[in-house]
């Protein structure tokens, strides 16, 4: 195993490590590596949502009239500090499963054609495409892509044909962590007729994403992975400017209709991207949003990306060093340009294992079936003696055969 003093000497040379201390860590002894799945708690969040809690108990319904433009208004600034789109592109709203409804469902009351999504792709995406296939009557076109690499644009293209109305696809893959060519699978969509709907959940905080140079028609996302928003925070959805008026949401509620307050008269939806909000918008999560977007845009989502490439290389290089002996196998691409801030170590008794370094060894990651390890590195708080630390303790763990005694059964969260 390389030595940690190496570890320490990259953790030395890092100009984003001061952010470290700006989050909240209960265990300085747990490595925890799951921050794809759920990002820690920054400290301005605590100060923010405790002065959120003042202004409510002061201010009551009159801190409306401050409130009332915060989806829009932290969708700005997602819009030019994380995902390279233009201010009004971008709402925060509802659930990532949510907003894929909207979005989905007025692409397809806009124009004919069949759904495209990989049938690797995240479970939720899958679940409401086969729920609208069967709805708006539309043929469900499953790809079958490497799932190490992701659906590509010669697999989109030929899936589309000529009669598609809708691709859906991960800007990163939740598994593999593998990126996607967003400007080269827009326009075989688009090709073939279909605009793209990107889910960037994986993507957001993690990568350069960028929207505007890519000609992205429509994306959703979700804040608690590396925008670090906490637990069942707001999601956002993109609609490029050009495709508002057109484009209607299926879920019409009056934080759409162009004027909320005159509630006598019929829904007229917003002329803007506010045509895609429905109910009351949740307050605190969009502070909580607001917080991990300034993070971001302090931290600059340059030096995030080359930093998260850099910890993923440098664990897929101790990977192959420690594990490989072990039984691991990178299940992730190996160029680390196509990669998101997460790696995937597959391994044919994976379960146990992650549950021996959870429940043993003080290192959290997840696992996904049917035989990966996940191991997420948020640049933002993420140290490379935290990359030295995890895959060492894995190295130790299955030497040991700590995770030969534990039950193979799966736990409902994995």
């Amino acid at each position: 195993m390389t030595a940690r003093a190496d570890a320490e000497a990259r953790d030395a040379a890092d100009a984003l490590a001061p952010f470290r201390e700006r989050f909240a860590f209960a265990d300085d002894d747990t490595v925890y590596v799951d921050g794809n799945s759920l990002g820690r708690l920054p400290l301005e969040t605590r100060a923010r949502l405790d002065a959120l809690e003042e202004e409510w108990a002061t201010r009551l319904v009159q801190a409306w009239h401050d409130w009332i433009d915060l989806p829009v208004r932290v969708g700005d600034l997602l819009a030019t500090a994380v995902l390279g789109a233009r201010p009004g592109e971008i709402v925060v709203c509802d659930s990532t499963t949510v907003n894929l409804y909207k979005l989905a469902g007025a692409v397809l009351a806009d124009r004919p054609g069949a759904i495209v999504v990989d049938a690797g792709e995240f479970p939720t995406d899958r679940y409401v495409l086969e729920g609208l296939a069967a709805s708006h009557r539309r043929e469900l076109r499953l790809l079958d892509s490497d799932p190490g690499l992701g659906p590509t644009a010669d697999e989109v293209a030929a899936a589309c044909g000529t009669d598609a109305a809708l691709v859906v696809v991960s800007s990163v893959h939740y598994r593999s962590g593998a990126v996607a060519d967003m400007r080269a699978i827009t326009a075989a969509a688009r090709d073939g007729g279909a605009l793209v709907v990107w889910d960037l959940s994986h993507a957001a905080g993690a990568i350069e994403v960028a929207l505007e140079d890519a000609g992205a028609d429509l994306a959703v996302g979700c804040s608690y992975k590396y925008l670090n928003a906490g637990p069942g925070s707001p999601a956002y959805l993109f609609v490029r400017s050009d495709l508002q008026p057109r484009l209607r949401s299926p879920i019409q509620g009056w934080f759409g209709q162009r004027d909320q307050f005159a509630m006598e008269r019929p829904y007229e939806p917003d002329a803007g991207i506010a045509r895609f909000l429905a109910g009351t918008p949740p307050i605190a999560g969009l502070a909580a949003v607001e917080v991990g977007g300034r993070l971001v845009e302090e931290a600059g989502i340059g030096a995030l990306a080359a930093k998260g490439r850099a910890l993923t290389e440098y664990a897929a290089e101790l990977a192959g060093v420690s594990l490989a002996p072990l039984g691991f196998e990178l299940a992730s691409p190996t160029d680390p340009r196509c990669r998101g801030a997460h790696i995937a170590l597959r391994h044919a008794d994976a379960w146990r294992i992650c549950r021996a370094l959870i429940e043993r060894a003080g290192v959290v990651p997840d696992f996904r079936g049917p035989d990966s390890i996940r191991f997420g590195f948020p640049p933002l708080y993420t140290r490379f003696v935290d990359v030295w630390e995890a895959l060492d303790r894995t190295r130790q763990v299955v030497e040991r055969g700590d995770h030969l005694a534990l039950d193979t059964t799966l736990a409902r969260v994995t």
